[in-house]
């Protein structure tokens, strides 16, 4: 039961076969006071760049809040444009805002969301993630951009980030409006829900993990409402827990990337959330996005490298994977001078158009 609880409270990773390490001090970061104002973004907007709060539906109805972000000499050009969201569990006011943020500056009208269920966009119940619904949310930001006058709708991109980045490529694998594709730090998060980390959840693991979920289930209609899991990572560290949950919790639950509104920073996903999950393997078609271009960026020591590895080997031409040196999964999120932002720029420049 001890993975099964690993599985669900924290970012739905089977833990439990991961070596705990040894004692650390916390980052300096961590003795700051977070700001838990929900106006709070955890980067400073360029002056080069506008900012505008937007909302927009999604098929189902579910009214998305975004943050639109422009250079400053927009003007009447029409701009290429990117939509972006993640990681999975954070909302627009940290990494995919700086995306956004980063990418404007560089000459693009870039939309970071809150997607559905989370954050200030719509949906009940609240702290729910479902693989087609959030696969929507992308295209639904497509629509969005494709209708501003000043976004040429033949040049519209995503970024994909963590989890999201795993719907990033199921949307582009099904809106071929979508012309070009890039992910960091790529989560798969229906590979990682139904077989674990490094797939090592056996069958058996798997069929008691559905059993369980099936009694909660019973709870939740006796109730009438939905449990909430624990917590997605805890209060304060004990310094024994695995490398990696330290690596989240040095980004969600410290003055560098806190956010009131984030599941990571702040709360917990549904205890019944990974039921969508489990039999929806959202990858399956990844090889339809050819023959527009994909770009996977990973860091050289994070938990999460090979899941872009894998799909880069299955994936179809055009795609160029790209791991930087000593970084792990969560630089990919806020290091702007560890991201290839460069990179993100020419691949889009060269490909949007």
């Amino acid at each position: 039961m001890k993975k099964i609880t690993f599985i669900i409270a924290v970012l739905v990773l089977s833990f439990g076969q991961l070596k705990a390490q040894t004692k650390q001090q916390l980052s300096n970061k961590n003795s700051e006071k977070m700001d838990t104002s929900k106006e709070h973004y955890t980067f400073q907007l360029s002056d080069k760049v506008i900012r505008q709060k937007v909302s927009f539906k999604n098929r189902y109805g579910i009214t998305l809040i975004g943050d639109l972000y422009l250079p400053k000499n927009a003007g009447n050009k029409k701009w290429s444009a990117l939509a972006i969201s993640g990681p999975f569990g954070a909302v627009k006011q940290q990494s995919s805002g700086l995306y956004a943020n980063q990418m404007a500056e560089r000459g693009f009208i870039a939309l970071a969301f809150d997607p559905s269920y989370t954050g200030e966009s719509g949906g009940e119940p609240r702290n729910l993630a479902s693989p087609e619904i959030n696969t929507e949310d992308f295209s639904a930001a497509v629509d969005f951009l494709g209708l501003q006058k000043n976004v040429d709708r033949n040049k519209i991109g995503i970024i994909g980030i963590c989890g999201f980045g795993g719907f990033a490529l199921n949307a582009t694998a099904i809106d071929k409006r979508v012309k070009a594709v890039a992910t960091t730090s790529l989560y798969d998060m229906t590979r990682v829900m139904s077989k674990g980390y490094n797939d090592s959840v056996t069958p058996e693991q798997r069929s008691k993990t559905l059993e369980t979920l099936g009694e909660q289930r019973w709870k939740d209609a006796e109730n009438e409402k939905p449990a909430a899991g624990p917590r997605i990572l805890p209060e304060t560290l004990k310094g024994d827990e695995p490398q990696f949950v330290k690596e989240y919790f040095d980004y969600y639950r410290t003055p560098r990337g806190f956010h009131v509104n984030s599941l990571n920073s702040n709360g917990a996903w549904l205890t019944t959330n990974p039921i969508s999950f489990m039999n929806m393997p959202i990858l399956a078609y990844v090889k339809e996005i050819s023959p527009r271009p994909m770009l996977l960026i990973a860091g050289e020591n994070a938990h999460s490298r090979y899941f872009s590895e894998d799909i880069f080997k299955v994936a179809n031409e055009p795609k160029e994977l790209i791991i930087i040196p000593n970084t792990v999964h969560v630089d990919l999120y806020d290091k702007v001078d560890v991201i290839p932002f460069d990179k993100l720029e020419n691949f889009f420049n060269a490909n949007l158009k």
